[in-house]
C-alpha cells in the first residue's frame, strides 16, 4: 500500500499555488498521473521521492517515508527515478551505469537482455540513441529493486515506434517484478494501455481519481467519443469551409458550416465529438 497525503506551495507561471494530493494505491498498481502542463504532476514525483520537501504525510509498505517527525532521503526510500532527461553518466558505459546502483551483475545482465539491449553493456551513452538511452534509464531504475518505480515523461522524446516499444518494455518489467508504478503523462492512450489506475491533476487539486475505464472512456450524453484539438487554419472551398485541426501530432480536415465556420477562429481550442458519425465541433471552455 502506497499512502500520499501531503501539501505544498508552488510558485508557478499563473501565480502560487497549492498542490494538494490525498489518495492510495495499492502494491502492483500502475498508477498514471496526468492534467496541463504546470498543474504539479512532476512535483507530487519529486515530493514522493524525497527530492523536494513538503507537508503531510507519505507512507509505503507501512513504512514511513515522510511526516511531521521523519523525512527519509532519496536514496533510503527504495524507489528508481525514471527522469525525462535520461540522467545517465556520460562517463561510464551502460554496464557500469547499472552496477552503479547495484553491483549485482547477473541482475544487470540478465534486465539487459530482458530489454534486448545486451549488446550495448559496454557502450559510452554518447554512443546511444535517445530511445536506447530511456531503455537504459528505465533498466537502471529497476536495478534498485525498488518497493516504487516513478517515471516523468518517460516517452516525450521518442518517435511514436519506439514509444510503443517501450511501454511493451514497461509493463513487461512492470509485471515481471511486481512493480508500483506511479507515472507521468500527457497521452490518454498510453495511459489506457499502461496504466490501471489514474489520477487528474489541476492547479494542484485532484479533480478525478479511479479505475482507468471509469475515468478516460467517460463520456457526455450520447456522444461517442470526444478529442480535443487546435485549429490551425479555416479554409473556403467553394461553398464549404474546412478546419485544419491539429489533433495531438495529427493534422486533420473537417469540414464546417458556414454558421460553424463564423463562430471559429485560428488558434481556438476545440472539442471535436460525434454523435451517431455525425462530428460535432465547440469552444473548449478556458481553464
Amino acid at each position: 500500500m502506497v499512502s500520499v497525503n501531503i501539501t505544498k506551495t508552488l510558485h508557478g507561471s499563473k501565480g502560487k499555488m497549492e498542490l494538494n494530493c490525498d489518495f492510495e494505491i495499492s502494491k502492483g498498481d500502475f498508477l498514471a498521473v496526468f492534467g496541463p502542463s504546470g498543474s504539479g504532476k512532476t512535483t507530487l514525483l519529486r515530493v514522493i521521492a524525497g527530492l523536494e520537501k513538503s507537508k503531510g504525510e507519505i507512507v509505503v509498505d507501512k513504512k514511513v517515508w515522510q511526516n511531521d517527525k521523519i523525512f527519509l532521503k532519496p536514496q533510503k526510500r527504495e524507489i528508481g527515478f525514471v527522469f525525462q532527461d535520461f540522467a545517465l553518466f556520460p562517463n561510464m558505459t551502460v554496464l557500469e551505469n547499472l552496477l552503479y546502483v547495484n553491483n549485482d551483475k547477473k541482475f544487470a545482465l540478465k534486465l539487459l537482455k530482458m530489454g534486448e539491449i545486451l549488446e550495448l553493456k559496454d557502450r559510452f551513452p554518447l554512443m546511444l540513441s535517445g530511445g536506447q538511452k530511456q531503455r537504459v534509464a528505465l533498466i537502471r531504475a529497476i536495478m534498485r529493486k525498488p518497493k516504487l518505480l516513478l517515471m516523468d515523461e518517460p516517452f516525450s522524446a521518442l518517435d511514436v515506434s519506439m514509444r510503443e516499444k517501450l511501454q511493451n518494455e514497461i509493463y513487461m518489467f512492470h509485471r515481471e517484478f511486481g512493480l508500483t508504478t506511479i507515472m507521468v503523462s500527457h497521452s490518454p492512450g498510453e495511459i489506457y494501455k499502461l496504466a490501471n489506475k489514474v489520477l487528474e491533476i489541476d492547479h494542484g487539486k485532484i479533480i478525478n481519481f479511479g479505475d482507468v475505464s471509469k475515468i478516460l472512456l467517460k463520456t457526455n450524453t450520447s456522444e461517442k467519443f470526444s478529442i480535443e484539438g487546435t485549429i490551425l487554419d479555416i479554409i473556403k472551398t467553394d461553398v464549404i469551409y474546412i478546419a485544419v485541426v491539429e489533433i495531438a501530432s495529427r493534422i486533420v480536415e473537417i469540414v464546417l458550416s458556414q454558421k460553424e465556420a463564423l463562430n471559429f477562429k485560428t488558434g481556438d481550442k476545440i472539442i471535436i465529438s460525434t454523435k451517431a458519425f455525425h462530428p460535432n465541433i465547440k469552444l473548449k471552455e478556458k481553464v
